[in-house]
């Protein structure tokens, strides 16, 4: 259970402190919080609506809704004053055409629940169930199981006949796994998770590449029982999936630095732009988008200036495993990432059934830390927070969202995240107001994340702290420490973007 964060105002920005850049410095961030406003929000969100409505109810990269939105976003900026570059590149867009079929056929059984990877590819087939050959069950204790990560784990597969591939989650990304099973001769996988607390439920993996074989998933219970079935005898099982994968697509990244602030010294501040192809997305993440272009506009309307250089990023293809931020972060040069001060990251500030989450920059809380300065990120959050009376609770850098390019960099992150498909705990409940039990958001990832699907309080509430900290962060006389020679590296993320890669 989660412990909830509320520091003393005496703990204020100790080690990041605000050093305005005239002398109205905190008058400066009151009349920013005041210009920053839910109805200002809700103006971009309406917006990003209406392009949805007008374009299959969808605004997910590849689309013309997100060529759309990234126009709506660029003109905003530009009539700002900002520097305006759009970053085109090339991804490899998916959608599901119809969901996955896994059925027993011998001995006869009912259909399991199931679903199809994200990149998986399209398929018909039917055969016997081949066990990898170091599944473990029962799982031991976290780190357990490395089933398929190496080509021998797999027996040859049957040229007589189609056969599946049966193999645990644990040890390696699920893609590996794919390969060993395709290079073994299967003709179909199925990917069932690992058994540990936690790790139990059926959950939605991705390949992050496309992939020419139906892959699909299973709970540890269902793919347990099937393991231990067919290592009794013969099984046969039906995989059907039907997908459509262009490797070619182009969408863009919306990039507008502000003008003025040191050249050197960067805050990047950042949401992705695009929804999941299922819905518009206005939570997920047009609260986040909508927030950043309203301080962006806000910044250049009140004419505040700040000490480092303002880029505000909408990044595209986020849904797809952060394909737009880490495009950003790749094609940097050494230099221009020495420049880059800090990212400040904002993905779902208005979640019906939300919490005021802050990442935990110094994994204090979660046992997670992001590079050397994301401690001092969270505490300006966390700080702000506190000095409004106002609860707020730690959430792990767990690679589901766009910081996670500049972390794997060492470029300290931070930001705020209101809740996506989590369950709200009773103890959150009595802090937060809401429903104990219930989703976050109910509509994450779905087609009614529409312009309801919002809760006006998160959005004030995480809009503030969002302005304050964005100036907070661009005016302030910290310096880093590089996260090499600090912290050892990071383990590898069991997430890009929403969806689970291991």
């Amino acid at each position: 259970m989660r412990r909830l964060a509320i520091p003393t105002i005496a703990a204020l920005l100790l080690t990041l402190a605000p050093q305005p850049a005239n002398a109205g410095g905190h008058d400066d961030a009151r009349r920013l919080r005041e210009a920053v406003t839910v109805n200002g929000v809700l103006e971009h969100l309406r917006a990003l609506q209406k392009i949805a409505d007008r374009n299959d109810g969808t605004r997910a990269s590849g689309t013309p809704g997100f060529t759309a939105s990234a126009g709506y976003v660029k003109d905003k900026l530009r009539r700002a004053g900002y520097q305006v570059t759009e970053q085109v590149f090339t991804f490899p867009f998916y959608k599901e055409l119809a969901p996955a079929v896994l059925e027993r056929v011998s001995p006869a059984g009912p259909a399991y629940e199931t679903v199809t990877f994200d990149f998986s590819g399209t398929g018909d087939v039917t055969g016997q169930v081949v066990p990898a050959l170091n599944n473990v069950l029962p799982p031991t204790e976290a780190p357990s199981s490395t089933a398929g990560c190496a080509a021998a784990d797999f027996a040859p597969a049957s040229a007589a006949a189609p056969q599946v591939a049966l193999v645990q989650r644990g040890g390696c990304d699920f893609v590996v796994k794919a390969k060993n099973a395709k290079a073994a001769g299967y003709d179909a996988v199925i990917i069932f998770n690992e058994g540990q607390e936690g790790r139990q439920v059926l959950f939605q993996g991705t390949l992050g590449e496309p992939f020419d074989l139906p892959v699909v998933g299973l709970s540890f219970a269902d793919g347990s029982a099937l393991a231990t079935a067919a290592a009794a005898g013969t099984v046969s099982v039906h995989v059907k999936t039907s997908t459509f994968i262009d490797p070619t697509a182009k969408t863009s990244n919306i990039v507008a630095d502000a003008r003025g602030g040191d050249p050197n010294r960067v805050l990047v501040v950042g949401a992705h732009l695009d929804s999941v192809i299922d819905g518009p997305g206005i939570n997920d993440n047009g609260s986040g988008s909508a927030t950043i272009l309203e301080i962006a506009e806000q910044i250049a309307k009140l004419k505040l200036s700040t000490k480092q250089k303002l880029r505000f990023t909408f990044w595209g293809a986020e849904e797809l495993g952060l394909l737009g931020s880490e495009h950003y972060v790749a094609q940097l040069t050494d230099a221009q990432r020495a420049t880059i001060f800090a990212n400040l990251n904002f993905d779902m500030v208005g979640s019906p059934n939300y919490v005021r989450f802050v990442y935990d920059g110094d994994g204090s809380d979660t046992g997670t830390a992001g590079p050397a300065g994301s401690g001092e990120l969270e505490s300006v959050f966390t700080s702000y927070f506190a000095s409004k009376g106002l609860a707020s609770s730690p959430t792990e850098f767990n690679g589901r969202s766009d910081y996670g390019p500049f972390i794997a960099v060492g470029i300290p992150a931070g930001g705020l995240f209101s809740g996506a498909e989590g369950v709200k705990t009773a103890e959150e409940a009595a802090v937060y107001g809401g429903t104990a039990g219930e989703p976050y958001d109910s509509c994450y990832h779905e087609a009614c994340d529409d312009i309801t699907n919002l809760s006006k309080p998160a959005l004030s509430e995480l809009g503030d702290a969002a302005a304050h900290g964005v100036l907070t962060v661009a005016r302030s006389k910290a310096v880093f420490t590089p996260a090499a020679a600090t912290a050892p590296a990071a383990a590898p993320a069991e997430h890009a973007g929403s969806h689970a890669v291991r």
